[in-house]
């Protein structure tokens, strides 16, 4: 039997409000780059980068920032448990793949070739 998926969401206040902040931060940057149009470019990118560093540092203090963190942990540890296969191995699936594609557009050319050769030809007698 399968298990349904669940679905969390941010049940704390604490959470909600780190999570609200961060989208606030987000939006002031942005405002920020472009209330500062008349300042140097660097001014301008130096703000911007300031306050997305800000909104994603307090984003990875929340709940949901520590289990994307987590997240993001499970997937390297299961790719470290991937058997890649060797060059030898890719060398030959990648050969095999590119004649297989081959085979299949001379078919396919075949095929069309020939029934434009039927259609045309024999039954409605176009090209003499």
């Amino acid at each position: 039997m399968s298990t349904q998926p669940q679905v969390e969401t941010v049940s704390t206040g604490a959470d909600k409000a780190k999570l609200a902040g961060a989208v606030v931060l987000l939006v002031a940057a942005i405002v920020a780059f472009y209330y500062l149009g008349k300042q140097d470019l660097w001014v301008r990118v130096g703000v911007l980068l300031a306050l997305m560093v800000a909104a994603v540092a307090l984003f990875f203090t929340s709940e949901s920032g520590k289990q994307l963190t987590a997240f993001g942990r499970d997937a390297v540890r299961e790719t470290k448990k991937v058997v890649w296969p060797t060059r030898k191995e890719a060398t030959q699936m990648t050969g095999y793949v590119f004649a297989f594609v081959f085979a299949m557009a001379l078919y396919m050319w075949l095929t069309d070739k020939t029934l434009e050769w039927v259609i045309f030809d024999l039954v409605l007698g176009w090209r003499s």
